[in-house]
């Protein structure tokens, strides 16, 4: 991962709504969310929460795919452990294995 991408997905979680859209994501995860559950669960309007799904989105931290006239949204792992590994990939010294367990506390069993 690149500094501008890093600085894009932090960007995107230092805000309070998008922050609790990307954890909440991530308590359903593999399961999709619903936009409109989504905004219902977190009591955003449609069209703020669409905002800030398209940011999350930018950033690499929310997938979106569309089923008929629904669109389901996912919190994308592999951009959070991106983002993960970026943070962490020079720790220690030069011994990033003793941060190992920081990522896999960070990796739920299911996935």
């Amino acid at each position: 991962m690149k500094k501008i991408l890093a600085l894009e997905a932090f960007g995107a979680l230092a805000q309070e709504t998008r922050l609790d859209i990307f954890r909440r994501l991530i308590r359903e995860f593999p399961a999709p969310m619903a936009a409109g559950n989504l905004a219902k669960d977190l009591d955003v309007p449609p069209s703020t929460l669409s905002t800030h799904l398209a940011i999350l989105s930018r950033a690499g931290l929310v997938k979106a795919e569309r089923q008929g006239r629904t669109i389901l949204y996912a919190a994308d792992t592999e951009g959070a452990r991106a983002l993960l590994s970026y943070l962490i990939k020079d720790c220690c010294n030069g011994q990033p294995e003793i941060c190992q367990p920081l990522l896999e506390a960070a990796t739920p069993a299911c996935c």
